[in-house]
């Protein structure tokens, strides 16, 4: 069987007898040039239903006392002075030896120096027959003593405290404390917003496909992959292969309707920011049928890489548009886009959100891999006793080992020895990767099992001896 032919080596796919040659960047320049190419956003104010796991631009203070009332911090009655008390009118001041009714959280009445518990207190009528509050129930002597169940104003933060620290990631819990603060809307440091197009007429996006026809991979997951190197995506659409379509989808600088709602190119959604970066599926090939390139040269746009000396993933193309958009298109096969994406993706999002390169560590290779002169070959790998051995099912179209895999090796091009340190970097998805120079975790002592007792330990019966 003759081999198939190189990535990217054999005629122009565009129809002429000449071989392509193209000056691809290497792995380590294309990665390197994607980080540089690109200036943090902005930070700016969002609501807070959408700061939820961003980074604090700067300290949340208290706009006022927190609480900014005094109140109950039990369901009961407010009271002034000792007992038996008058029942007054609620939110009125309270005279001594008069209550009011008040309910957790409510608000405490003027004059009021205590709150009995609704427990600790029985409703019962004076000689002259009128209602009065009286102790009873659980309550102790003495009850309730000045200042007893009651939240002072201030109790939590006084006006101008500094709540949470500028560079804190929100949880759940700081979005609540913001809204005790009043604030509306927090600042955080700016997210690429990134807008997919996904192209191709023969993907189907559910069912068996017919020959001749693909399932979609990329919708199920680009998404999620995308948020998590530091993007938000915000939209999606699909088009088919003519470079109307291509130009279109590129030329709308606005957000289409959100993935559900039959978003086509060119349908607008007001109530959605403009996208930072546009990421394509497809079309950085040279055939016919590829259209970003010339998409890309008929905006006025430039193309930063045309290419990457790696395999696969080597037709990856960032660009950028005059209006500045970045642009990067993967190739169609999905293992391939993966791995642009980590190449090119990775690095783009996290300098526009205002985070450091993607870290590569070093691991020890497993097996003895192969010179592939003048190219990277990005590996997918499992980690079996301690090194990384390159996983099974990575050929063209496979998914099956990228699923299972615990990270990518980085495999230069004069190729890796058996137990050679070899730079890979961690899945968006998985954990990162261990440090082999990181001093080993102590093991914990063992425990000692207690000694079981001899046979002849404790008290002997002598009986036996006796008569």
């Amino acid at each position: 069987m003759t081999p198939a032919p190189p990535e990217g080596s054999g005629p122009d796919p565009a129809g002429t007898d000449e071989p392509h040659r193209h000056l691809a960047h290497t792995w380590q320049e294309a990665r390197q040039l994607a980080f540089d190419c690109a200036a943090p956003i902005p930070a700016a104010p969002v609501p807070l239903r959408q700061a939820l796991g961003r980074t604090l631009a700067a300290d949340v203070e208290a706009q006022q006392d927190m609480p900014h009332y005094a109140s109950s911090a039990m369901d009961g009655w407010a009271v002034n002075g000792s007992g038996p008390w008058i029942l007054a009118e609620p939110n009125q001041r309270l005279a001594p030896h008069q209550a009011s009714p008040v309910a957790t959280g409510g608000l405490i009445p003027a004059g009021a120096k205590a709150v009995l518990r609704s427990e600790s207190g029985v409703i019962d009528t004076d000689e002259d027959g009128l209602p009065v509050l009286k102790l009873g129930g659980s309550a102790k002597p003495g009850d309730p003593r000045n200042g007893d169940h009651i939240r002072k104003a201030g109790e939590e933060a006084a006006a101008g405290d500094i709540l949470i620290k500028g560079g804190t990631v929100l949880n759940p819990a700081h979005l609540a404390l913001a809204a005790l603060a009043g604030t509306d809307t927090l600042p955080v440091l700016g997210k690429a917003v990134v807008r997919l197009v996904f192209t191709g007429s023969e993907v189907v996006t559910s069912g068996t496909p017919a020959p001749g026809q693909v399932r979609d991979t990329f919708g199920p997951q680009l998404g999620a992959v995308v948020a998590m190197l530091g993007g938000i995506c915000t939209e999606e659409v699909k088009i088919g292969d003519t470079y109307a379509e291509w130009l279109a989808a590129l030329e709308d600088g606005q957000p289409v309707s959100p993935p559900g709602a039959g978003s086509t190119a060119g349908d607008p959604a007001d109530d959605s920011p403009p996208a930072d970066v546009v990421i394509t599926t497809g079309g950085t090939g040279r055939s016919g049928t590829d259209h970003l390139r010339r998409s890309v040269a008929e905006l006025g746009g430039r193309l930063l890489i045309d290419g990457i000396a790696m395999r696969p993933g080597h037709p990856a193309v960032l660009a950028e548009l005059p209006d500045g958009r970045y642009v990067i298109g993967l190739p169609g096969n999905p293992l391939a886009a993966m791995m642009a994406l980590s190449t090119i993706g990775g690095p783009l999002l996290a300098a526009l959100g205002h985070r450091s390169m993607p870290p590569l560590s070093d691991v020890p290779c497993g097996s003895t891999i192969e010179a592939d002169p003048g190219r990277t070959r990005l590996m997918p790998f499992r980690l079996l006793y301690g090194m990384a051995s390159p996983a099974q099912h990575t050929g063209p179209g496979m998914m099956r080992g990228l699923a299972a895999a615990d990270g990518v090796l980085v495999v230069p091009p004069h190729g890796v020895q058996l137990g050679e340190p070899v730079p890979a970097f961690a899945l968006p998805w998985g954990p990162p990767l261990p440090d082999p120079a990181a001093p080993a975790a102590p093991k914990p002592a063992a425990k000692r099992t207690p000694r079981k007792p001899a046979a002849s330990d404790g008290p002997v019966d002598w009986s036996a001896l006796l008569g």
